[in-house]
């Protein structure tokens, strides 16, 4: 046998053995994690809510659709799903309707009271973040700058928490 053709049934005896170990690694990113909340669909977003100060209460991850009528308001949401606080990072699997834009709102109800408590003047006095991380220093971000393409199934998104 002649260098190539050696060469070449290395490479295909490679291909087979990458192929075969890849093969799992291609069905478990085809199937959600345990624990993934809403309505099952065939897509779902990985949400990881970053600075959690605490593991008190709940991490609450608000779904909106590509709609900025919609964000923030009442009764505006695709889905409303708590998860329980796990300090550091809250790891939090939601199923989405399908491939789409989609904006994302969280706040921790470290109380568990499942509403994002305010004070008088209307201030969250819980820590809140959104998708991509806009600032939010000068007030609610824009929702072109929360929107977020979800383009295929078992995607990650990280959202920094801000604390008051």
């Amino acid at each position: 046998m002649n260098q190539p053709r050696r060469i070449r049934a290395a490479v295909i005896a490679l291909a087979a053995v990458a192929g075969a170990i890849a093969a799992p690694q291609a069905m478990a990113e085809s199937t959600p994690p345990a624990g993934c909340l809403g309505d099952p669909s065939n897509t779902w977003l990985n949400v990881n809510v970053e600075g959690v100060r605490n593991g008190n209460g709940l991490i609450t991850v608000t779904l909106y659709a590509d709609d900025s009528r919609k964000f923030l308001a009442k009764k505006g949401s695709l889905d409303v799903l708590r998860f329980d606080a796990t300090a550091g990072t809250t790891h939090a699997c939601i199923f989405v309707p399908r491939p789409a834009v989609y904006a994302i709102a969280v706040y921790h109800d470290e109380d568990g009271s499942r509403k994002l408590n305010r004070n008088g003047l209307g201030i969250p006095t819980e820590a809140f973040g959104f998708s991509n991380n806009p600032s939010t220093l000068a007030g609610l971000p824009a929702f072109r700058s929360v929107r977020l393409n979800v383009s295929k199934p078992g995607l990650t998104t990280r959202i920094q928490l801000r604390y008051p």
